[in-house]
């Protein structure tokens, strides 16, 4: 009898040990759940992570590596997190990184959730940006569409991510760490770290005018397009009827052509004119520009401010021909790979080409009425196309009325949609999952597209 209740007694002390271990923590670990379901994803760069919350804790830690491993050979980027998500703005593209979360109380950390690893894409050897295009690389894309900024209702804040606001941007463009918004209805030319999303205001105030300045001491009467060169970003000034540079560096804004007056004349700086301006861009040397209201192509030579007349005869048509002899109907986006100029011609619906050695205007793909279909060349549709870029081996559209973002093969004028389900709204999604509400600027970095979405003033990414 002695025996079996020391037995029982030996069991009983055992047990409590075990309970004792299991409340305070053995070797500093809790028995609480660790976090659960931890997703990483890979966006332009910057890595976001999220995971389930744990109940009854205080807080979280993320850990980091560039190697496989357990939270030992991490380091903790980021404690006392007291909600399910983190963003680290901190890595770099194109190395993996490998990630763990715990969860924590006033005993002491949770055992660690499984290792997570991703990485960020980067921009292909070889491949450089001009006019917010690339060359020497064709984008590898899943065409995952999230929102990089904006609140979704028109404002004017300066602030991170969803917190900043737009007043219906228009033009967008990158030099590859920072995307450049010519955001229209606040007058104001816009910068957006892509790493963080913040944002501030770069020149302009909401009150327009047409005065050259440094930063927001500058006026402009509601900035359409913009491109940049890397040093300088050159802005349609759509309701002065100007060409602005502003010096990316000290913010400093001048006028490189045209007047406060609109015309079509050609000439030197103030003495050219233009009539609202829209889609902009640049091979480095020159300023190409959809002069709209005059349905022409202008070029600008950068170094002299000497303007005159690529394409375009001036009449409304859908005319291929050479130079002036072409004709065009409120032509909108321009992008070039460096050979060739390519426009959206809003009004045809169609995308048309320019060679940039002899002037002669071809269409690559859509007809003149307006659609949605996806094929090869003038068998496509197109309804309203707005801006428009390129990696050198394919054109991507922003299809405005169509919500829908398209890409063209160069080479065979195939058109198809790679993004926005055609519905308006702005859910973040999978390719055709996403939506938008038209689509404007489009820009790319040489790894991902960004885009203006005009109606609800965001600015959103497709990685």
């Amino acid at each position: 009898m002695n025996r079996a209740a020391n037995i029982m007694k030996k069991q009983f002390l055992f047990l409590a040990v075990v309970l004792m271990l299991l409340l305070s923590g053995c070797g500093g670990t809790n028995s609480f759940n660790p976090p659960a379901d931890v997703v990483v994803t890979a966006k332009p760069s910057r890595i976001e992570l999220s995971w389930k919350a744990v109940p009854a804790i205080i807080g979280y830690n993320v850990y980091r590596s560039t190697v496989t491993g357990g939270v030992a050979t991490k380091k903790v980027i980021a404690s006392g997190l007291t909600v399910t998500t983190f963003m680290d703005s901190s890595a770099t593209p194109g190395v993996t990184y490998y990630y763990q979360v715990t969860a924590y109380n006033s005993t002491g950390d949770s055992t660690p959730s499984p290792e997570v690893s991703v990485m960020i894409k980067t921009t292909p050897a070889g491949v450089t940006l001009m006019g917010g295009a690339s060359r020497g690389g064709e984008l590898i894309q899943s065409y995952s569409v999230s929102t990089i900024a904006g609140s979704g209702k028109a404002g004017t804040t300066d602030a991170n991510g969803a917190v900043a606001a737009f007043n219906y941007p228009i033009g967008v463009t990158t030099d590859g760490t920072n995307l450049f918004v010519a955001d229209t209805f606040n007058n104001t030319i816009r910068k957006i770290i892509i790493a963080t999303g913040a944002v501030t205001t770069v020149a302009g105030a909401a009150t327009s005018g047409t005065a050259d300045g440094t930063g927001t001491a500058a006026r402009f009467y509601y900035p359409y397009g913009i491109t940049t060169d890397g040093k300088n970003l050159y802005v349609s000034d759509y309701g002065n009827h100007m060409i602005r540079r502003i010096d990316i560096a000290s913010g400093v804004v001048d006028t490189l052509a045209g007047a406060a007056t609109s015309g079509s004349s050609n000439g030197t700086g103030a003495a050219a004119s233009f009539k609202n301006p829209r889609g902009i861009t640049t091979d480095g040397t020159n300023v190409f520009v959809a002069d709209s209201g005059n349905r022409t192509i202008r070029k600008i030579v950068i170094a002299t401010k000497v303007v005159t007349t690529l394409a375009g005869s001036a009449a409304s048509g859908t005319v291929d021909a050479v130079g002036t002899a072409a004709s065009f109907n409120n032509p909108e986006g321009l992008t070039t790979d460096g050979s060739d100029l390519y426009l959206t011609d809003s009004a045809n619906h169609n995308i048309r080409r320019i060679n940039l050695l002899t002037a002669a205007v071809t269409t690559l793909a859509g007809s003149t009425i307006a659609g949605s279909v996806d094929g090869i060349g003038t068998a496509a549709g197109f309804n309203t196309p707005g801006g428009i870029t390129t990696d050198g081996t394919n054109l991507y559209v922003a299809d405005s009325k169509n919500n829908t973002i398209r890409k063209v093969v160069i080479a065979s004028g195939v058109v198809a949609k790679v993004a926005g389900s055609g519905s308006a709204g702005r859910a973040d999604g999978a390719g055709t999952e996403a939506t938008f509400s038209q689509t404007m600027g489009i820009t790319t970095d040489g790894a991902n597209l960004f885009v203006s979405d005009y109606n609800y003033s965001l600015i959103r990414e497709i990685y």
